[in-house]
Parts: C-alpha cells; sequence; structure tokens
C-alpha cells in the first residue's frame, strides 16, 4: 500500500516519517488508519535504507485526539459491530491492540513527536514506541474508564512497564487530560521542546542512531529489551545475549565497528537486517489470539 489517504509517509536521509494526516479530525484513529501504519511498516522493515521512525501528526493542535467517535460507515465506536459466539473469533480483537502488537515487532527503533493533544489509542499507540518527545503543547489522556470502556492497544502491558503501576493506576483510574510537564515527571516523555523545535529533536535523535550505529545491532537490542524484561530470571537474557554477542562479533558489522573506532572515523556498516540476522532470530514463538 503505498497510496495513503489518512497518513503522510516520508523517506528522507535514512529517517521514516509517519505523520497522521486527519488535521480536520484532530487526527482521530480509524480502521483505515490502523491499517495505513501497519501497511507502513511492513514497508520500512524491509527497506533496509531506513534506520529509524518518527510518527507524528499533522496540525498545531493534535498528535491523535483519540478513536474517531463518528467512525466510517457507522456502527460500533470501540469495537466490532458483529455478535461473536466465541470471544477468540479475530472479530473481537482490538483495533489499536492490531496497530501496538506490529509496532511491538518493529525491526527499527519508533520515536514519537507528539505535537499536541494525545488521548486514547493516541496516547497508548505511542507505548509501543522506544522513544517519547512531546511538545509544550502536548496533552495526554488514558480517559478509558470516562468513556465506559478499559485501557485497549496493550497498554496494560506497555504502561505499566514504562511508567510503573502507581502511576500508570492513577492516569488510568482518573481517567484525565494531564500536560506535558507531568508526562515527563512521571516517566512517559523523555523531553520536552517547543512546538517549532519538537520535529528537529526527534530528526537529531533519529540522525544520531542512523549515522552511528548498526542496523543489525539496533534491531536485535530494541528485540532483547523489549522482549527480555518480562522473562522470570536473568538467565534467560544471559542466553539470548551470548548467543548473540557471540554470532554477531564474527560478523562484518563488528569488524567495522572496531576499524572505525581504531581510525577514528564514521563507521559505514555493511549489515542489512533484511539479511543479516543472526540465525538464531526470531527466538520466540508467534503468539495466537486465541
Amino acid at each position: 500500500m503505498t497510496d495513503y489517504t489518512q497518513i503522510i509517509v516520508d523517506k528522507t536521509a535514512g529517517i521514516a516519517t509517519i505523520t497522521l494526516n486527519r488535521p480536520d479530525k484532530m487526527n482521530a484513529y480509524t480502521r483505515t488508519m490502523g491499517a495505513e501504519i501497519m501497511a507502513a511498516m511492513d514497508d520500512i522493515d524491509a527497506d533496509d535504507d531506513v534506520r529509524a521512525v518518527i510518527f507524528t501528526g499533522s496540525g498545531e493542535r493534535a498528535f491523535c485526539a483519540g478513536a474517531d467517535l463518528t467512525p466510517e460507515g457507522g456502527g460500533q465506536v470501540f469495537s466490532d459491530a458483529s455478535e461473536v459466539e466465541s470471544l477468540s473469533d479475530e472479530r473481537v480483537r482490538d483495533g489499536g491492540g492490531r496497530l501496538t502488537l506490529r509496532l511491538f515487532e518493529s525491526k527499527k527503533p519508533l520515536i514519537s513527536a507528539c505535537n499536541g493533544v494525545a488521548v486514547g489509542v493516541g496516547a497508548t499507540m505511542q507505548l509501543a514506541m522506544d522513544i517519547r518527545l512531546a511538545a509544550s503543547n502536548a496533552r495526554y489522556g488514558f480517559v478509558f474508564a470516562r468513556r465506559g470502556i478499559v485501557p485497549e492497544a496493550c497498554s496494560s502491558w506497555f504502561l505499566p512497564r514504562i511508567v510503573g503501576i502507581s502511576q500508570a493506576l492513577e492516569w488510568c483510574y482518573s481517567g484525565r487530560v494531564f500536560d506535558a510537564e507531568e508526562a515527563k515527571a512521571g516517566g512517559l516523555v523523555r523531553s520536552i521542546h517547543t512546538p517549532d523545535d519538537l520535529l528537529l529533536a526527534a530528526r537529531a535523535l533519529a540522525t544520531e542512531i542512523a549515522e552511528n550505529t548498526s542496523a543489525v545491532s539496533v534491531a536485535m537490542t530494541r528485540a532483547m529489551m523489549w522482549r527480555l524484561m518480562s522473562t522470570d530470571h536473568p538467565m534467560e537474557a544471559h542466553k539470548i545475549d551470548s548467543r548473540a554477542i557471540y554470532r554477531l562479533s564474527r560478523g562484518s558489522d563488528a569488524k567495522e565497528g572496531i576499524a572505525s573506532f581504531l581510525e577514528k572515523r564514521r563507521p559505514a556498516y555493511p549489515d542489512k537486517v533484511s539479511e543479516d540476522m543472526p540465525d538464531f532470530y526470531p527466538w520466540w514463538d508467534e503468539r495466537p489470539y486465541e
């Protein structure tokens, strides 16, 4: 899919920028938008020239104002309108969760540049991103209890891991909207920037990654950090990092990393995520919805 209708995708200098593009609706989330983001991520993961991804929203008011409460074609706002016999039916699956699970599987580092209001799925989709930056006018809200539903998009897994259980519960119990300063104090965002400087800061961070690191190393690090923090013993991490060090230390990128350091020059890593991941990757089994 390249003819996107609700997002804009730009690839420049090793950085892909995905812009949620429904400014007249404050970039409210739809099933179409979710499908387009997932298609864009499939394309980006397959593109070895892309080294990092930035997400932001169109306009000056919103990153994403949550689910569109007037959904395409009518029907239910928060779920599929179909009646099912089994809750394991694919039609039961939450669309925001499908999206964050796809982001979780990304081989590229994901950076959020939150340029305004981010409530509901506008906030929870950012939890599957690795580094979150906020504009000074950003506002966040895990508002589900005020809509008679519960946190979605796998946020009950992501949010406590990012900000801790007590902070996660306070924000979700109250459902209140809070500002960028509170988000930073609570550990949700890395830094706050003026609206004009937000994308510049995100691009500077993405460029630092793109120009100085091995794509294979970054892809492995992302998978290891997200997947191993939930294991029941550090031995599980020791198994994977031992295997990774053993394999990667014999690869072309490790040779280039050492040579560029000794020669005091910028590295030119030859290995590609599409071809040169270690032979034991992925080390996990895909989880079915059942």
